[in-house]
């Protein structure tokens, strides 16, 4: 990796300073839209994406695949 020009390191600084002006806007819009999630949903709204018994087989090819890439 090459070094870092001084534009470069001006650029990223710059960018670090206005996430750190935003943090504080983000945070506060995290923690509202949260609440108003709460308030605005059910007690229990949770749906699974498909039923607890119902089991997924991998293809062949699918499961050579991703046994390749974990190792």
């Amino acid at each position: 990796m090459s070094p870092s020009t001084p534009e470069h390191v001006r650029r990223r600084a710059g960018f670090e300073r206005l996430i750190a002006l935003m943090a504080p806007f983000l945070d506060l819009t995290l923690a509202v839209g949260e609440r108003v999630s709460r308030l605005a949903g059910d007690e229990d709204d949770y749906v699974p994406i498909r039923p607890a018994t119902e089991r997924v087989e991998l293809g062949g090819s699918t499961r050579r695949a991703l046994q390749g890439e974990a190792d």
